[in-house]
């Protein structure tokens, strides 16, 4: 079978996609390995009628939505490659199964690589997180750390004012502020702490102490750590997509990537990790151009 569009990918971006593309009766070959990044968080936000969902039920309700039309076609599998064909596309996956495309949607979001910090895996989805939109206001008005070795340490130091002024700001040995920078956190209340971090130290998910090289200990009850960003699938790259300055897969406002017929949404595309709401529209909003440029192959046969 050939199939008019195969998503790669089923979180909010490629799960919205195949539900609009369903909706405007294209053939659709959802492929999905089941390894959400969001699998460990316990409860998502910042999506209307969805604010405090677990991901676990999002992804059940999402599924039951978008399999109701029966032109998509879920595939839980891991794919190996992707190559391009005179038909459009070929996807092979890890049992040797071969999907043909006409049109590919890469979804496949990206991937956190975290500060190798004791500590912060039991403790990360439960009282640490990395993103204040998702997860601040559950920590409102309590004692945070932000650890992070990011460019962008200020602007989130200045953020998370907005939820708790009791901020230990930690730059885990990285010299990422300014002397100004610093003088100006520090005029809002903010501890600067700049020698490494050695272990987070808590109990049963919750956060309890921070603890520093130096051997000093400050008690908190949960924060923030940036991680880095990385593509999660290598598909873009095999496929010569033109990525942008921050590691994402370029596109034009239609979702379009540099190689015809390969379109790309949600994290894997502008590459700033966000709520699922943005996701979800950024899938929504390429299923259309997809769409489109299907009507027009066909119209113009």
């Amino acid at each position: 079978m050939l199939y008019d569009c195969a998503i790669i990918g089923g979180g909010p971006a490629g799960l919205n996609a195949a539900l609009v593309l369903g909706r405007a009766r294209r053939s659709v070959a959802l492929i999905d390995n089941n390894r959400p990044r969001n699998a460990v968080t316990h409860a998502s936000h910042g999506f209307i009628t969805r604010d405090g969902v677990t991901p676990a039920e999002f992804r059940r309700v999402a599924y039951e939505e978008v399999l109701r039309y029966p032109s998509v076609h879920h595939l839980q599998t891991e794919v190996v490659s992707i190559t391009k064909n005179v038909s459009g596309f070929e996807v092979l996956d890890s049992s040797g199964f071969r999907v043909q495309a006409r049109k590919l949607i890469l979804a496949t979001g990206v991937k956190e690589i975290f500060p190798k910090i004791e500590g912060f895996y039991p403790l990360y989805g439960k009282s640490l997180f990395n993103c204040p939109y998702c997860d601040g206001w559950e920590l409102r008005d309590q004692p945070l750390v932000l650890v992070s070795e990011s460019a962008a340490i200020f602007h989130t130091a200045k953020l998370l004012l907005n939820w708790s002024k009791d901020l230990i700001v930690c730059t885990n040995g990285h010299a990422s502020l300014s002397d100004q920078q610093k003088e100006r956190l520090q005029s809002k209340g903010i501890v600067i702490m700049e020698q490494p971090v050695a272990a987070f130290i808590g109990h049963n998910g919750k956060l309890e102490h921070v603890r520093f090289t130096d051997g000093i200990q400050v008690p908190r009850i949960g924060g923030f750590v940036t991680p880095q960003f990385v593509q999660s699938a290598p598909f873009g790259e095999h496929l010569g997509c033109e990525r942008t300055e921050s590691g994402g897969i370029k596109t034009d406002e239609a979702g379009r990537t540099s190689i015809p017929g390969v379109y790309a949404a949600g994290d894997s595309s502008y590459f700033m990790p966000s709520q699922l709401i943005f996701a979800a529209a950024d899938g929504s909003r390429t299923a259309a151009s997809v769409n489109m440029d299907l009507t027009e192959e066909d119209f113009n046969e």
